[in-house]
């Protein structure tokens, strides 16, 4: 028996939200965010020491800057907001290792406590860290591993008391490093407040940097870049 035509486009209506739904979920990991940035990008020419920076939203918000604060530098930028490290790891080949980088900037876990894509501890994280770092040296690319930067609470979840984990992270990223001859880059000692929260010159939610936090954190990633592309 045919359909009455309002049922029909109810019906259309209801399947095309719940595949708008959908989507997130089919591309758990952002997979295709820069598919097609990565297809346009050239190979490396000869000599030419490639970064990526990877990581979350503070990775994203940091690639625009990076013409003015890293200016004729092939740094590349591989952000995704509000990602975690598993997350991470899931698309670290294909938006790091397949870009054929001479190092790569790894700033990640800050989301993962708090909790974006569900309960997680600082082991979870520590070895999400350590396979994205073990990926990186198999395929000959110098780590950076960047300190996770202060907060003291995440306005879209209140009350998880982050401070002190994210010093505990960052503890284990520091000893991490030194272990493994990868560079650590502190920005959170040099961000930090009295609370162990971002200052708040620097930031005016209190988890992500301004202009004036990317203008200190640019210096930094330098110092660290220049550590771990001289390194034997």
């Amino acid at each position: 028996m045919p359909r009455p035509a309002a049922l029909l486009v109810a019906c259309a209506v209801a399947a095309s939200s719940a595949a708008a739904q959908a989507a997130p979920e089919q591309d758990w990991a952002g997979l295709a965010r820069y598919r097609e940035a990565n297809a346009a990008l050239r190979a490396p020419a000869a000599g030419e020491r490639r970064v990526v920076f990877y990581g979350n939203s503070i990775t994203e918000g940091f690639a625009p800057h990076f013409a003015e604060l890293f200016p004729g530098k092939p740094y590349v930028g591989r952000g995704i907001s509000g990602q975690t490290t598993p997350q991470l790891l899931v698309r670290f080949r294909q938006d790091v290792v397949a870009l054929r980088p001479a190092a790569v900037v790894i700033l990640a876990g800050t989301n993962d406590i708090a909790g974006n894509t569900g309960p997680s501890t600082l082991a979870m994280i520590e070895d999400n860290l350590a396979s994205m770092a073990e990926i990186a040296r198999a395929n000959g690319i110098r780590v950076v591993l960047a300190s996770v930067l202060p907060v003291f609470d995440y306005p879209w979840k209140r009350g998880l008391e982050p401070a002190p984990k994210i010093v505990a992270l960052n503890a284990w990223v520091r000893d991490y490093a030194a272990r493994h001859g990868h560079v650590y880059l502190d920005w959170h000692s040099a961000m930090a407040d009295a609370r162990q929260g971002l200052r708040a010159e620097l930031g005016g939610d209190g988890v992500h940097p301004n202009a004036a936090g990317y203008r200190l954190m640019a210096p930094l990633a330098e110092a660290a870049l220049a550590a771990a592309l001289r390194a034997p």
